[in-house]
């Protein structure tokens, strides 16, 4: 008999208009007679960051998680241009595919640009958010590791900020940074060092994956430009929000901003960094499973 929580893993073919065809890779769990959550991962992982999470997840959720492209197993088509809007259009087009038209989102890291233009292209499906260090303000940046992203928009994508961001963003030390940074040492064995190995592995190592990510890095900057667009869309729709928050994060920062246009905005601080899934997913459960609760899907 099977087993509802249980995951499956399996690729779909999507072809966005004007992009070529993807084949997306993601995992699903629950039944599909429950309602639907979303994850979506961040850099640089996949979502093998949900591992250990969707079981927690999945007695109460029909959960997808899908590898974004340029990530994990989805297959981009060669030329793609690493853009969030390209990322969301495929994500787009896989969620039609599949005939997903209400759900939650969680949305952490990169997540959160592809689930904000979800959301700015059919508002009436998103239901709730949970951001999970995902930003959508511009006080959100300010942690030095901005800075040489920065620089890079500032030079205008120039040949010597990208060099100093491969050599320094794009290793192994660099993803273990974001694994680590910011979690209570009594907590740091529950970091697996098989995850921050395997997202270099798949996601950061080598020529093209690096030149992925730099562009990605580099586009980041219309992310910025975009949230004046998001925010209206949180002020009108008021949509249910909560912000989970590991506060040690050394990337992104001020949780709290989303209460500026979604007044009953839940703010969860927790004592951890970046990747909180890996240290607090039992707590993050339980708290984002009482918050859907409330939720009309």
């Amino acid at each position: 008999m099977a087993v509802s929580y249980i995951p499956t893993y399996h690729n779909l073919s999507v072809t966005p208009q004007g992009l070529g065809t993807f084949k997306i890779n993601y995992v699903e769990a629950g039944s599909p007679d429950l309602p639907t959550v979303l994850l979506l991962h961040g850099f640089p992982s996949s979502s093998t960051q949900f591992r250990d999470f969707i079981p927690l997840l999945s007695d109460d959720y029909h959960v997808f998680a899908p590898d974004l492209p340029g990530f994990g197993l989805t297959e981009p088509p060669k030329d793609l241009k690493y853009t969030f809007d390209n990322l969301a259009k495929a994500i787009s087009a896989w969620l039609v595919a599949l005939n997903v038209t209400s759900y939650a989102v969680y949305m952490f890291d990169y997540g959160a640009p592809v689930a904000q233009r979800l959301a700015l292209e059919n508002p009436e499906q998103v239901k709730a958010i949970i951001t999970q260090n995902g930003n959508a303000y511009d006080i959100g940046f300010g942690h030095p590791f901005w800075s040489p992203i920065e620089a890079l928009w500032q030079s205008n994508n120039s040949a010597e900020d990208r060099e100093w961001l491969r050599d320094n963003y794009l290793t192994i030390a660099g993803t273990k940074m974001q694994y680590v940074t910011g979690v209570p040492k009594e907590d740091r064995a529950l970091v697996n060092p098989a995850a921050w190995t395997t997202d270099y592995l798949m996601n950061v190592a080598g020529k093209e994956n690096e030149e992925h990510q730099l562009d990605l890095f580099f586009d980041y900057r219309n992310n910025k430009v975009m949230y004046p667009k998001v925010h209206e869309y949180f002020r009108k729709s008021q949509v249910p929000l909560l912000a989970v928050w590991g506060k040690n994060d050394p990337v992104f920062e001020h949780a709290e901003a989303y209460k500026q246009d979604l007044p009953n905005a839940e703010v969860r601080l927790l004592d951890t960094g970046h990747f909180a899934l890996e240290t607090k997913r039992w707590e993050i459960a339980r708290i984002m499973v009482d918050f859907l609760k409330k939720v009309e899907f």
